[in-house]
């Protein structure tokens, strides 16, 4: 079975709970890690923004990926979020053995 990170970036610590939380709860993502504090320089709109983001990094399997980032969009206060697929090479097999099973 092939598994993904998926990466998305959230305005707060409190959006990116909220976001990881629900996406567990719904077996779209096995675990989330939150990691608060990224400053994220971007264009948007023609201007060159700044701004104090929040990475959320949520472990699942490829096949439910669409379904991930479509919730994670319909939970996002971003008008285009964040949110990308990161292929998993090797591993250990038990913890990927876990991340099938919390996710089927």
């Amino acid at each position: 079975m092939d598994l993904v990170f998926a990466y998305v970036t959230a305005s707060s610590p409190d959006e990116a709970r909220r976001i990881g939380r629900a996406l567990v709860e719904e077996r779209l993502a096995a675990c989330v890690n939150i990691l608060p504090g990224m400053i994220s320089i971007y264009r948007w709109q023609g201007a060159v923004e700044t701004a104090e983001e929040t990475v959320l990094i949520a472990k699942t399997r490829a096949d439910l990926f669409e379904a991930l980032s479509a919730r994670v969009k319909e939970l996002h206060s971003y008008e285009v979020p964040c949110v990308v697929e990161l292929r998993l090479g090797r591993g250990n097999p038990d913890y990927l053995g876990w991340l099938e099973t919390e996710t089927g």
